[in-house]
């Protein structure tokens, strides 16, 4: 099903260590709107929804796969040169003790993920509606981030983020439009 390119979907560059940064990164990886969650609920609502819409929800689903790959660079690149110190005094000592400098699906504030974060209700068109919310959601914390660092480079990533989260919750919003279209058709509610 899916064909691995060993290279970020956009470029990732960091220009200094930062791993106060990387922490508030860490929202977006492991957190409820993250992008593990976003992959996830997309992948796994394939198998109620009309035929019509499983590509749209495969590719999203998949792509939010690349940002999760592109989060994690962001972070170790942020504290590959770190000492525990920075590390502590960024919050993430508790971190690099249990792991080192492996990832964790976690949020910001330490709290392991959780499958309670992937919405599903089996109805087409609910889906839809919270995959716009979370999409929204992702696009709202890429803007905190964006605005929460000096690091134009990690900017540059995380604006290229943001607009993806844009255009997916715009080609989600069609998709509802078209099962709305759909179901009025047929008058099946």
């Amino acid at each position: 099903m899916w064909i691995y390119e060993k290279k970020l979907q956009y470029p990732v560059r960091v220009s200094k260590c930062d791993p106060r940064m990387a922490r508030y990164l860490v929202e977006q990886y492991g957190g409820a709107d993250g992008e593990l969650s976003a992959a996830l609920r997309y992948l796994n609502q394939r198998y109620t929804i009309p035929d019509k819409v499983i590509g749209l929800l495969t590719d999203i689903g998949t792509e939010e796969f690349a940002h999760l790959e592109m989060i994690a660079t962001m972070i170790y690149k942020l504290t590959k040169d770190s000492t525990p110190e920075q590390l502590e005094a960024a919050g993430l000592g508790a971190n690099f003790v249990n792991h080192d400098g492996a990832m964790f699906y976690n949020n910001a504030a330490g709290v392991p993920w959780t499958a309670a974060y992937i919405g599903t209700k089996g109805d087409p068109i609910a889906d839809l509606y919270e995959d716009i919310a979370a999409e929204e959601k992702a696009r709202a914390t890429y803007q905190w981030l964006i605005d929460f660092t000096d690091d134009v480079d990690i900017q540059d990533s995380l604006k290229f983020l943001r607009e993806r989260e844009i255009v997916h919750s715009l080609r989600f919003k069609e998709a509802v439009e078209m099962l709305k279209a759909d179901r009025e058709q047929k008058k099946v509610y």
